[in-house]
């Protein structure tokens, strides 16, 4: 408890980190599935601060979320570096030799490095604590993301027989955890699965007909008019006419996809995270480590290839445990798309599990069960409640998707009770969590502009992501306690030692600049 409030700033865990902490800290092989949000990343990174001396190697698949997860743990005082392809020789070299000497308390590698010959030979003069693999169901041939590099990871085992090897995903089917398992040959692995049930998030499907797509994005969109929203578009091509689109009806908005250079992708998922454009539109290659608590809103503009990719994507809304709406407006061609790109798939088995995979999404869209209760029936949990009210089967319908004016505005009531899950034999399951609601003190606007702004100027000089200096969340309890001494904001959650001595000055002093400025 003592790391978690020194480092991250928090006096308490959400549910299920602290077990997970306690089995890594035990030497123990694990398999962890946790949401979207749910904070796995904290799972592996306080056991790695805690174990002195040693270093966990943490295997992951962008080179964005290492450069941003490193430098979110050197702020907060957490000795990281990562080793990829975007550093020179030396700059790797340097890093290899400081983590032989255990410098690090984690270092980001990923897959294709890590099954270098050079990287093992290295790796075994390292004091290596555990091996965290983030995104593991990539491993897993029936997973949604199947990487073949990914497959290999399971010659950890030989090489390092004595370490212990954590997965961690946000989504995974009973199937595709047992998959994970056999692969990375965990012995007697720990496996903690979380409640796929999101009661804050409200699902609607709705099937658009000829040309009511657009508008009804225009509508939502103008429903959102300043909070965050993701747009997911099918294609690259999507993208850049939905940009061009929202920008003619005066919708400002920023495109991402994979065909785009390196710096523009940072650029514009920057300008995204920091608030400077509300609305950003993207593929599928959008969304892998993002760390934005306050998404109101996730639109699909086509049926995603499978639930699981779904309910990820959708998942990027609503993490501060504030309602949010996940919408998906699909056309009945979608599902010929689909069946297209399955059909040029050359491996017999592959195509047998995208056609399953377009099955699920199929039977997902035109359901009429509830859409929470289906999401949790797939990957392998049973709720005992039947109906969510927090979704357009069980009644409810964003106001801007209400065409006809006649219609009465449906709002949402109380989420069901938590489901409680069956288990399947040795998995320890949890309780969905929602974060404590922070009170009826309202967030002012102005004070959280004044801080936005100084977090994008200290961030731009630093060269960091605007989340790396200061969470959204935090950044709003700040805006509602409004303390007035270092002591009042090392109280604040996501405010650890480290933050309080590199920010903690500014911070009071944007604050005493808006308790002083002439009220209007």
């Amino acid at each position: 408890m003592g790391a978690l409030r020194r480092y991250w700033g928090y006096d308490s865990f959400r549910p299920l980190q602290e077990r997970i902490v306690n089995s890594l800290v035990a030497g123990h092989d694990t398999c962890v599935v946790m949401p979207t949000g749910g904070g796995k990343s904290l799972c592996y990174q306080l056991p790695a601060a805690m174990l002195g001396e040693q270093t966990a190697i943490v295997i992951s698949p962008l080179i964005a979320l290492m450069q941003d997860q490193v430098a979110q743990l050197t702020q907060m005082g957490i000795s990281a570096a990562f080793a990829n392809s975007s550093m020179t020789e030396a700059g790797r070299s340097s890093v290899m030799n400081e983590a032989r000497r255990g410098k690090y308390r984690l270092v980001y590698l990923s897959p294709e490095r890590l099954l270098r010959p050079d990287t093992i030979e290295w790796l075994k003069k390292v004091p290596v604590s555990f091996f965290a693999i983030d995104e593991a169901h990539c491993i897993s041939e029936w997973g949604h993301e199947f990487r073949p590099e990914y497959r290999k990871l399971n010659s950890l085992r030989e090489h390092f027989p004595n370490r212990p090897i954590a997965a961690f995903t946000a989504s995974a089917t009973r199937r595709v955890r047992h998959d994970i398992i056999d692969q990375l040959k965990l012995s007697n692995p720990d496996k903690y699965i979380a409640s796929f049930h999101r009661p804050n998030l409200r699902y609607v499907l709705k099937q658009c007909e000829g040309a009511s797509q657009p508008d009804l994005l225009i509508g939502a969109l103008r429903h959102y008019e300043g909070s965050n929203v993701i747009v997911y578009a099918p294609t690259i091509k999507r993208v850049g006419e939905t940009v061009d689109f929202l920008e003619e009806k005066g919708i400002p908005a920023i495109g991402y996809h994979g065909k785009m250079d390196s710096d523009t992708r940072r650029r514009n998922q920057e300008s995204w995270m920091a608030d400077d454009v509300r609305v950003l539109v993207g593929t599928v290659a959008f969304g892998l480590g993002i760390n934005k608590a306050n998404v109101r809103a996730v639109i699909h503009l086509s049926l995603p290839k499978s639930i699981e990719q779904f309910y990820q994507e959708a998942g990027r809304a609503g993490r501060d445990g504030d309602p949010a709406d996940c919408i998906l407006l699909w056309r009945k061609r979608d599902m010929g798309l689909l069946a297209h790109f399955i059909e040029q798939m050359a491996d017999p088995d592959e195509k047998a599990r995208g056609w399953q995979r377009w099955r699920d999404i199929q039977g997902f869209a035109e359901s009429t069960v509830c859409r929470h209760r289906r999401i949790c029936l797939h990957f392998g949990e049973t709720p005992k409640w039947t109906s969510c009210q927090a979704c357009d089967i069980c009644g409810y319908l964003p106001e801007c998707l209400i065409q006809s004016a006649q219609k009465p505005s449906l709002r949402p009531s109380k989420p069901a009770s938590p489901a409680v899950p069956v288990r399947s034999a040795g998995e320890k399951w949890d309780r969905p969590h929602k974060s404590a609601a922070p009170g009826n003190i309202a967030v002012d606007s102005d004070l959280r502009e004044r801080l936005r702004e100084w977090r994008r100027t200290t961030a731009k000089e630093q060269g960091v992501a605007a989340f790396v200096v200061l969470h959204d969340t935090t950044m709003d309890e700040i805006c509602r306690r409004q303390p007035s001494s270092t002591a009042a904001l090392l109280g604040v959650p996501g405010i650890g030692e480290k933050k309080l001595e590199r920010y903690g000055r500014q911070i009071l002093e944007v604050i005493n600049g808006f308790r002083n400025a002439p009220k209007a």
